[in-house]
């Protein structure tokens, strides 16, 4: 960069030009005048300050677009995807404690592509259905309905905040599932770092960080879809590559396709969540995304909201992004005490309060139910393996001590879900609906022997012809024979 001297030249404005799916906003930010600063004399010989040249001019850096129901997720603490514990309770329970924004459960594009919406009437909540993969599937199995619910979301407390985790390998198939969720969520996130078999053989998750032509394409297509018709923003999750290089490289891919966000998970694929984060990459590719325009959001052993944005502080991220922690305790999302310093975590009675209920309002399953309370309630407590026993809401809300309280209202879950005293009434109609198909097979059985019989004997008069009537035997003959 060259510079000189300007006697009254207005103020020059830089610009850095990034190539980005989309066209880029821009957000002018001071910096020093590239021109040589020069300094006005009077006739007195007296300074009288500086010139133009010398005030700082703005740097205009690009900022992709946010679509008009999107999220921006600058200045942002998020809940993380967890297959188990981003369940709708859970989530309800980040927002509750203070999170910006909530990521659901990772879910497969294939799934989704053939379900059905659906606004539950009893809990006015949205849920995604479809037949389960063999008909004695216990899942949702409301009031004799078969399908099963395989997303559930909130559409007041969660609206303009939940982002949708989509698990695919595929453009076409990811972007006709996100049309069939983007009318209910705030963002759509590509899964590329998820190192579970099930994703990985399949081709998603981290096994697209392999595989950097494919998750370009996938968010291309994204793009080029979803923002225009449905006014929201796309993003992407991904892993640590093993060098800083290659992490580079792919990075830079990734911001020029048009994405609003992108969240690394700072370790790598072979990684295991015991071993701790790494973060030496970080300040990198926080500014790559920077230059990009596009908003870079860390994940991996963030304690807090006060810890997440001091990481944000020292390696110059956007947002964060808490998994961990959340699932311990999601009161971890409160802003620190300005006294302490520290964050005020509520203690576990309260924790478990809570959720119970959220976890009854919207007819979450018993199962996961019974998973995200035993990772709210200490190992020690003794409420810890009775909750794990379990079998129906009405013993929970019991070991809870709010049987006197929501007895009624678990009670109406154990019969919607066919728990508890209503499991054996469901064995009964199960076991009565198996006799009757035996019979159903029994008799179809039978008749189709009859109707075989009849065919045989059908075929064995065409073949013989016509049968002859059989010949009374005379006297004589029968005595002939006696004698013989």
């Amino acid at each position: 960069m060259t510079t000189g001297t300007h006697d009254s030249a207005p103020a020059a404005t830089a610009a850095i030009v990034v190539a980005t799916g989309t066209a880029a906003a821009t957000a002018a930010i001071p910096t020093t005048n590239t021109a040589t600063a020069t300094t006005s004399t009077s006739s007195n010989g007296t300074s009288d300050g500086p010139t133009p040249a010398d005030v700082p001019s703005p740097v205009a850096l690009p900022r992709v677009p946010i679509p008009p129901r999107g999220v921006d997720y600058r200045g942002k603490v998020v809940l993380a995807p967890m297959v188990r514990s981003g369940e709708l309770p859970m989530r309800l329970m980040a927002l509750h404690y203070g999170a910006d924004l909530v990521w659901g459960p990772e879910t497969v594009d294939r799934s989704l592509i053939g379900a059905k919406r659906r606004i539950n009437p009893r809990t006015n909540m949205i849920e995604y259905t479809r037949l389960p993969s063999h008909t004695h599937s216990p899942a949702a199995q409301y009031e004799g309905n078969q399908e099963s619910v395989i997303y559930r979301l909130d559409p007041v407390r969660e609206a303009g905040k939940l982002v949708f985790q989509l698990g695919t390998a595929d453009p076409n198939l990811a972007v006709e599932a996100a049309r069939f969720v983007a009318p209910d969520v705030a963002g759509i996130d590509v899964n590329a770092g998820c190192p579970k078999p099930f994703s990985l053989s399949g081709g998603m998750g981290a096994a697209l960080l392999r595989d950097p032509d494919r998750l370009v394409a996938i968010l291309e297509a994204l793009t080029r879809e979803i923002p225009p018709q449905f006014g929201i923003g796309v993003s992407v999750k991904i892993r640590l590559l093993e060098t800083a290089e290659k992490t580079e490289a792919l990075v830079r891919r990734l911001v020029r396709t048009g994405i609003t966000g992108l969240t690394v998970h700072c370790r790598t694929t072979p990684m295991r969540p015991r071993e701790p984060a790494i973060r030496g990459q970080l300040r990198m590719i926080a500014d790559v995304c920077r230059e990009a325009g596009v908003a870079c959001v860390v994940n991996g052993d963030v304690a807090s909201r006060d810890h997440g944005m001091k990481l944000c502080t020292e390696f110059g991220t956007d947002g964060a992004m808490i998994a961990t922690a959340a699932e311990k305790n999601p009161s971890c999302f409160r802003p620190a005490d300005p006294e302490s310093g520290t964050t005020p975590l509520a203690p576990w009675q309260e924790l478990a309060d809570k959720y119970i209920r959220f976890a009854l309002e919207v007819e979450n399953k018993i199962a996961n139910t019974k998973f995200s309370l035993t990772q709210l309630i200490p190992g020690k407590a003794k409420e810890y393996k009775m909750v794990q026993a379990c079998k129906s809401y009405t013993e929970i809300v019991k070991v809870l001590g709010l049987e006197g309280e929501l007895g009624e209202v678990a009670r109406e879950q154990d019969r919607l879900q066919a728990l508890g005293e209503f499991e054996i009434l469901k064995a009964k109609k199960k076991n009565q609906q198996q006799q009757q198909q035996q019979e159903s097979k029994k008799r179809k059985r039978e008749d189709e022997e009859a109707e075989e019989g009849r065919r045989k004997d059908e075929r064995a008069v065409e073949a013989n012809g016509a049968p002859t009537e059989p010949t009374a035997p005379t006297p004589e003959s029968a005595v002939a024979s006696i004698s013989v």
